[in-house]
């Protein structure tokens, strides 16, 4: 498992806020749900806000719900489409509807010190995906976690070593995704005593 830069290692002394992205369902396995309630109910309890996609489903909901539960702050920020399908959650600390998709990316990645990727399909991905290129161009230097619950993501990682072995990622870049198999890890990653 890599271990955090010395970019990331500074950057983990200033969190304050940790994006997370995840699904709007919640899995065939229990494990998905129990491990975002989990994250948001830990980074409440030290203080660290939590800033996510604002829905009120699947692993997003029991994100939120963990962390107000344990009263912490949580930041939503959806867009209008999301809102118009009445899947927006209205109980958090703020909630933010914008217009665009880009825009809540955009939000989110402005408000966050730190990402965590929980088990999630395509948006999931693309955020996953977004938030390392933009640290690889050095349009941010916040570090990026994949919390490989239950093993979700061990086939995308060796999908990724496989691009690394066809030289279309160099191993200096694969080695930006972090990887913790459990929040604790995650959480230690990110340099935030458990």
């Amino acid at each position: 498992m890599p271990t955090p830069s010395a970019d990331s290692a500074i950057a983990a002394s200033a969190i304050g806020n940790v994006a997370v992205f995840c699904a709007s369902a919640d899995g065939t396995v229990p494990v998905y749900r129990a491990a975002a309630v989990e994250l948001g109910r830990k980074l409440a309890t030290r203080g660290i806000g939590v800033v996510f996609g604002g829905s009120n489903v699947g692993l997003m909901d029991a994100l939120a719900q963990g962390a107000l539960a344990a009263g912490g702050r949580v930041v939503g920020v959806i867009p209008n489409v999301l809102v118009d399908l009445e899947v927006a959650h209205y109980g958090l600390t703020e909630l933010h509807v914008v217009d665009t998709m880009h825009t809540r990316k955009a939000m989110i990645g402005a408000r966050a010190d730190a990402f965590i990727v929980l088990p999630g399909g395509f948006g999931t991905f693309e955020e996953f995906f977004e938030a390392l290129a933009w640290q690889t161009l050095k349009i941010h230097a916040k570090p990026v976690v994949l919390l490989n619950t239950s093993g979700f993501y061990d086939t995308l990682l060796k999908f990724l070593d496989e691009c690394v072995e066809q030289g279309m990622l160099t191993q200096e870049k694969r080695e930006i995704v972090l990887v913790a198999r459990t929040v604790d890890e995650a959480l230690a990653l990110l340099g935030i005593v458990v």
